[in-house]
């Protein structure tokens, strides 16, 4: 599809059918059901306004959806995701490298902008950067094409005592939590030692640099590694 295409469709959307498709995009690849209840949650939005959004996204043929069987993106609807999660994901690691925001803060700004942007801006964006497939946060940036680097990684949390993990990915919904993160030095791209594993969903100590840190149980799930002689 060329630029021009692309900017005509997508003209035509407003943000918020275009904020519904990209997170039920993403809801989609955690493998779980998408429900009406499961939109409303991560939106912040009324069963009731979910229900009337769906309704009008099935019949713009950008969405399935079958009662108690939850929804499913068409093929329509699927590429106008991709597409705005591109935006975002660009946007993000732009807004890092070029203008010096903290990985914190990138991910509000790029919500605000990634719906605005020309697709001739985009390009530009992405040659400035070097063709980059990963954003600031480790996520995989979906290509031009549509195509997007679906590998999976494990949570911190299920690393055993000893073992030395690269970090990879990081959670970007939790301002609060990537503050911390930058204050011990977590990064992505460094490699870390899990000292120790406390029971009954204690804390992960975790060897960074020279210091020692107890992470609680929610964070360590929202940071993703591989193992040292994982090549990935």
């Amino acid at each position: 599809m060329s630029q021009q295409t692309m900017s005509e469709e997508r003209s035509k959307l407003t943000h918020a059918i275009e904020d519904y498709l990209k997170f039920i995009y993403k809801l989609q690849q955690t493998g779980e059901k998408v429900t009406t209840s499961a939109i409303a949650e991560r939106l912040n939005v009324s069963a009731a306004s979910v229900t009337s959004m769906v309704k009008r996204l099935a019949e713009m043929n950008l969405l399935a959806h079958a009662p108690y069987h939850g929804v499913e993106l068409t093929q329509a609807g699927a590429r106008i995701a991709l597409e705005v999660i591109r935006h975002h994901r660009l946007l993000e690691l732009y807004l890092t490298q070029a203008l010096g925001f903290g990985w914190d803060a990138v991910d509000a700004e790029a919500e605000r902008l990634e719906h605005v942007i020309s697709e001739e801006f985009e390009a530009k964006i992405n040659e400035a950067l070097g063709n980059p497939t990963l954003d600031p946060h480790g996520a995989s940036i979906p290509t031009k094409d549509g195509e997007m680097d679906q590998t999976r990684y494990v949570p911190l949390s299920s690393a055993a005592s000893g073992q030395r993990v690269v970090i990879r990915q990081v959670s970007d919904r939790d301002p609060d939590m990537l503050r911390y993160m930058t204050s011990i030095g977590i990064g992505i791209g460094m490699t870390v030692e899990v000292v120790e594993k406390a029971p009954f969903k204690g804390p992960v100590t975790l060897q960074v640099g020279d210091g020692q840190h107890a992470l609680g149980l929610e964070l360590a799930d929202h940071i993703y590694v591989t193992a040292m002689n994982d090549e990935r």
